[in-house]
């Protein structure tokens, strides 16, 4: 397939070669010019894609900030581009900025078991049935994610080793923390919890993914295994 493309890449114009070029080399190839031409899709009869986009560059010096300043009129004036290749460009440079002004999400990091109780609170605050949920984690303790596993009633809930692991591999955990709160605010773990736990323990170890607490929850306060060394 690959050489296929290859070849008729120079049997193309030069105006449709930029899209088979991100499709074999991938984006980061591409010159500012090609970019550009992909998005304006032709040129004129005289001029390929590709060229007038090197010429819209040239008048700005190639500099991508002054194109991106230049509004939907000022494009129009280059001949061979109409209101929809302007608009195309216009936009294109917009999603560019807000992306450069977006901030990327700050991760949470588990340096403690206090950490993953604060992190827990929002879901578990004020519960009057049992949940147990998974803190899935990067090999640097970041949180890739909270799940849900089950939920239960007052006494109890239900968990399935086997769904634990599957969803930990899915998210490609490093480790996990298991957390689950008791309705009644007793933080003191049944002998249900630590037989759960010793057997996620051990599992966890077999798979090389890491049980690294399990954390009994309550609005005031919470028990910790690892804490109390007994994981």
């Amino acid at each position: 397939m690959d050489q296929y493309l290859s070849t008729k890449i120079s049997e193309l114009a030069e105006e449709d070669r930029p899209r088979e070029k991100l499709l074999l080399k991938g984006r980061s190839a591409l010159t500012d010019a090609e970019l550009i031409a992909i998005l304006i899709g032709s040129g004129t009869r005289t001029m390929s894609a590709v060229d007038l986009s090197r010429m819209i560059l040239r008048n700005v010096n190639h500099d991508l900030s002054a194109l991106a300043r230049l509004s939907v009129k000022d494009l129009m004036k280059f001949k061979g581009i109409g209101e929809a290749k302007a608009i195309s460009i216009v936009s294109a440079m917009e999603l560019g900025r807000r992306r450069k002004d977006q901030e990327p999400p700050v991760k949470y990091k588990i340096s403690s078991s206090k950490d993953a109780y604060d992190l827990m609170r929002p879901e578990l605050y004020d519960e009057v049935v049992e949940y147990f949920y998974l803190i899935l984690l990067t090999r640097s303790n970041h949180v890739i994610k909270k799940q849900l596993i089950s939920q239960g009633g007052t006494a109890g809930t239900v968990v399935d080793p086997k769904m634990v692991f599957k969803i930990a591999m899915e998210h490609m955990a490093q480790s996990i923390i298991l957390v689950h709160n008791h309705p009644s605010g007793s933080t003191t773990p049944s002998e249900q919890d630590k037989r759960l736990t010793e057997r996620l323990v051990r599992i966890g170890r077999d798979l090389d993914l890491a049980v690294v607490d399990h954390l009994i929850y309550s609005d005031h306060g919470y028990f910790s295994f690892a804490d109390e060394g007994i994981l």
